[in-house]
């Protein structure tokens, strides 16, 4: 078979990409109004937010091992397919059980899929990995602003069902399918100094794992909560809608912006800790001045996180050689940050219903924006030193 052009191989990991993330964002407009009318604490209704964290966390190791057996490409696909299936069961959303399920699904399909396109981005790209980097992460960031901003008008359009707006993402993820579906898959191979467990012997291993579970806890807190708590602070529930969709967007240029400045200057961890050190900002003025120039603050906050996320990424592409080296590196790394990041929904959740307002989980989803502020600094200062 004829070599694949990179025009072709980059287009399939920005389709891939844009369907990692609106089974879950999508959830985050219509989650007070699928708690009052399945009368769901708000505790368990960020179920459906935490559990795919937590499959996307926990299952990850797995991924490096399916593609020696089943190989990358081949093995993405199946993923594709798992969160077409996900999205499709949401069109029995009014069954809370089921409801739950589709999340446990999406969960497990973008658990595998993640660490092997790093994988992918190794092997096809090593010459411009910051540039692609940039292209996964703005096309991950269309994806979850999407699904937060689409979902809404796609709902009324479906006569108000929720859950239609919710499986309509199945469509989009099925046409990535089709077009993985005809990408050849390559067999991989385990070189004689590569391990093939997770490098848990690595230091830096650890402290890039760490930051990722910060950063990718409070993405998934805020995605959850974050309109309800401008709602809480007395702004209309479209006003709030509107500002965590702004957030979103502004994610949007940081997301691509970023990696593209690390490839071209190879300054990854001052940047790191400048986009951790705007998201510290910005949530001291949500968590106690929310109606303080919101419009700002949404903005400064959705540019430092998305930048935070997109930065992380490129980390493990500098750190190991091959692209199994870089799954596994980026499978330890989604192991320990959703692991974490599927817990900080639900004890925000649990710590509203025990506080009667969202302020005190803002606080503490505060103080992790600060530690996300040290580790980058940290990483840097070890960085110059090796």
């Amino acid at each position: 078979m004829k070599p694949l052009s990179r025009t072709v191989l980059l287009g399939a990991l920005v389709l891939a990409a844009v369907n990692l993330r609106p089974g879950i964002t999508s959830l985050a407009p219509l989650i007070e109004r699928i708690a009052d009318e399945l009368s769901l604490s708000r505790m368990f209704i960020s179920l459906t937010t935490a559990l795919p964290v937590l499959c996307m966390g926990l299952l990850a190791p797995l991924a490096p091992r399916l593609a020696l057996r089943l190989g990358l490409e081949r093995t993405i696909t199946l993923c594709l397919m798992g969160v077409v299936l996900a999205l499709a069961l949401r069109l029995a959303g009014h069954n809370s059980t089921l409801l739950v399920g589709s999340a446990v699904l999406m969960g497990t399909a973008i658990a595998l899929a993640g660490p092997l396109l790093s994988g992918f981005i190794k092997r096809h790209f090593t010459g411009q990995m910051g540039q692609v980097v940039g292209w996964y992460s703005l096309s991950m960031a269309v994806g979850g602003a999407a699904g937060v901003v689409l979902t809404v008008p796609v709902t009324t359009l479906f006569a108000g069902d929720w859950s239609m707006g919710l499986a309509f993402w199945a469509l989009p993820a099925a046409a990535a399918v089709l077009v993985w579906w005809r990408l050849p898959t390559q067999p991989e191979t385990v070189a004689s100094h590569e391990g093939r467990g997770l490098p848990w012997r690595e230091p830096r291993a650890w402290l890039i794992s760490t930051l990722f579970a910060t950063q990718a806890g409070l993405f998934y807190a805020l995605a959850t909560w974050c309109v309800a708590r401008y709602h809480e602070a007395g702004l209309t529930l479209m006003h709030a809608n509107t500002l965590f969709s702004l957030s979103m967007l502004m994610g949007l240029p940081s997301a691509f912006l970023l990696p593209w400045l690390v490839q071209r200057f190879g300054n990854r961890y001052r940047l790191l800790t400048a986009c951790a050190a705007l998201t510290c900002i910005s949530l001291v003025m949500i968590t106690g001045w929310p109606t303080v120039w919101p419009q700002l603050w949404a903005l400064t906050l959705g540019f430092g996180l998305s930048g935070s996320f997109s930065l992380s990424l490129v980390l493990p592409l500098y750190e190991a050689d091959s692209p199994l080296a870089v799954s596994r590196w980026t499978a330890m790394m989604l192991f320990m940050g959703y692991s974490f990041g599927s817990l900080t929904p639900v004890l925000s959740g649990l710590a509203r219903d025990m506080a009667g307002n969202y302020q005190v989980p803002f606080m503490v989803l505060t103080g992790l924006a600060l530690l996300l502020c040290v580790l980058a600094w940290w990483l840097g200062r070890t960085a110059r030193r090796a």
